[in-house]
């Protein structure tokens, strides 16, 4: 899958650190031990899973990123409606792969 636009500007956000993260984010970074290390660098290498341009918050996507070890995570990154910056970390989790296909970009039924 070609990259999307809304998570070329999420890059380009994160390139020159205009990033927030949302509380939501840093629980489930927490509850998941994610680092924020990780997920900012992540990015860079980011696969999108879903877009969604047209988000009625603002657009944003889902991106299969990995740690620093090459485990799988899953964030959701946005950017607020009528803004181009920051990019927003609006949560990460490692996926289940009892909800995920073997490689973790879509759904199981």
């Amino acid at each position: 899958m070609e990259i999307s636009k809304t998570l070329e500007q999420i890059m380009a956000l994160v390139k020159h650190r205009e990033v927030m993260i949302s509380d939501h984010g840093y629980d489930e970074l927490a509850e998941d031990a994610i680092s924020v290390n990780d997920i900012i660098s992540g990015v860079a290498n980011g696969i999108v899973v879903e877009d969604y341009p047209d988000y009625f918050k603002g657009s944003c996507v889902l991106v299969l990123q990995k740690d620093r070890q090459g485990n799988p995570i899953h964030a959701v990154w946005g950017i607020p409606k009528g803004s181009s910056s920051p990019a927003v970390l609006v949560t990460a989790y490692r996926p289940d792969p009892n909800r995920w296909s073997n490689d973790l970009m879509r759904r199981k039924q």
